[in-house]
């Protein structure tokens, strides 16, 4: 069966980026669906090659206008983290055709090493934009729906998948290979791609010795997913130095493998310094870290929870990031413990969003963000409480319960 394309919801503002820059930048997780887009996009008009293969990688280092010689623009050159010294020349011959735009579109999936090198080689020359796993929204064939907070009216009804399928989709995760063909084995996948991810990137960022020592880093981050994170009790319960931790977090999150959520304070600095938290990119990424294989004992286990949240969190974060925005999420907790699970910042104002994993939405889920709305004043919007089920309704006066997939 061939691959199914599904429209991403990136596309708009990548077709913009492109005819306003000379060079667009693409970065994202390994296996998001960079290639498959650029070249669904641009294949016809665009020249390729990958800097994958280690001949093609020598050939482009060894010489670097000899090999942009053979790859005139416009192209696209797919992981150019593997040859940063082809900026400097890509920004040569961006220069003597200034005005000309689309000329290099480039892929990248390590965002330490590459950001640093763009910046530095092709700043205000090239937009720089993330292409995330597939959303909920893009496989329900929706990739352009707007946020509820920016919606005037509800959107009209449509069938809602059950709760086994919504939680079997958790478990297979966002991965363009999983999430259109069902035949893929998820556990499978997610044991390959964890592989590769440790001996590929891992190994390029850090001199990391001990691969087992680092996925058990890994599986322990993952059980401690959407709490606040003790890097010190973590490092000491695996045996490493709190340093070592901070480096394999970093290098976690160089490669989107997870997003750091940090608390909402007013003032930029205290969020900055306070305990962040940890959540993975993915959803089935972390159900095949936490161990879970079934839907049913993902649901009512007791990870069950922070599942629902990564979920939640990972389409509002894609929802923001596929319109070229950096998404402004943060969490919001009280010295007394009241919590609002997510804060997002929309520049007017900020949206309370708590997370149930009842299907059943109650008046007293509301509590934390009627807290928030009295403590944050005029700057605080409508709340909403998303649940796993089907119903929408107002629990409180500007707090309403609203279905994940109305998301």
């Amino acid at each position: 069966m061939p691959f199914r394309y599904v429209p991403r919801a990136l596309e708009p503002a990548f077709r913009r980026a492109a005819h306003e820059f000379p060079a667009v930048v693409l970065t994202g997780p390994r296996q998001s669906g960079k290639t498959t887009l650029l070249t669904r996009l641009f294949g016809t008009t665009c020249r390729y090659v990958s800097l994958e293969p280690p001949d093609v990688r020598a050939a482009a280092a060894a010489d670097p206008r000899g090999f942009l010689d053979l790859y005139p623009p416009p192209v696209i050159i797919d992981e150019v983290q593997y040859a940063p010294a082809l900026l400097p020349y890509i920004k040569e011959r961006i220069d003597a055709r200034r005005s000309r735009a689309g000329q290099y579109l480039l892929t990248g999936s390590q965002n330490l090493l590459l950001m640093a090198n763009v910046s530095e080689s092709l700043a205000g020359r090239a937009a720089i934009l993330r292409l995330l796993p597939l959303a909920q929204r893009e496989l329900a064939g929706q990739p352009n729906r707007p946020l509820p907070w920016e919606r005037k009216a509800r959107r009209a009804g449509r069938r809602r998948p059950s709760l086994r399928s919504l939680w079997q989709s958790f478990l297979r995760g966002g991965y363009p290979e999983l999430a259109v063909d069902p035949r893929r084995n998820a556990s499978l996948w997610h044991a390959s791609y964890v592989q590769t991810y440790l001996e590929r990137d891992v190994r390029a960022l850090r001199q990391i010795g001990d691969l087992t020592l680092f996925q058990a880093f890994l599986r322990a981050l993952a059980a401690r997913s959407g709490q606040l994170l003790n890097l010190t009790d973590l490092a000491r319960d695996l045996g490493v130095a709190v340093n070592t931790g901070k480096a394999w977090l970093s290098v976690l999150e160089a490669t989107f493998q997870v997003r750091i959520l940090r608390p909402y304070f007013a003032n930029v600095g205290k969020r900055l310094v306070k305990t962040p938290k940890v959540y993975f990119t993915d959803v089935g990424t972390l159900c095949y870290l936490a161990g879970l294989r079934d839907p049913t004992h993902a649901a009512s286990g007791p990870m069950g929870g922070v599942i629902f949240e990564t979920a939640v969190l990972a389409e509002i974060v894609k929802a923001l990031a596929n319109r070229g925005e950096e998404p402004q999420v943060y969490f919001w907790r009280t010295a007394t413990g009241t919590e609002v699970d997510f804060v997002v910042e929309t520049g007017r104002d900020l949206v309370p969003i708590e997370v149930k994993l009842s299907a059943t939405p109650r008046p007293p889920m509301a509590a934390g963000i009627l807290a928030f709305h009295s403590a944050l004043g005029a700057k605080a919007a409508p709340g909403y409480v998303i649940h796993p089920g089907d119903t929408r309704l107002p629990l409180a006066p500007r707090v309403t319960a609203l279905p994940f997939d109305e998301l």
